[in-house]
């Protein structure tokens, strides 16, 4: 019973595993094509940037 409990779960984080990778895929495309060259990269360096600007400014 736990064995059979286990896989349905372990399938289960595979599937979700799946669509948060097509997900993840998906919005750097989108990014690369709103211009930020690298995707997700360069969106979390501006990110980053834009806090620490926004630290120093306070």
């Amino acid at each position: 019973m736990a064995h059979d409990h286990l896989q349905r779960r372990i399938s289960e984080l595979e599937s979700l595993n799946d669509q948060l990778q097509s997900e993840i895929r998906y919005l750097d495309d989108l990014l690369k094509e709103v211009g930020f060259e690298e995707g997700l990269k360069t969106l979390k360096e501006a990110a980053q940037e834009m806090i620490d600007q926004d630290k120093t400014a306070n």
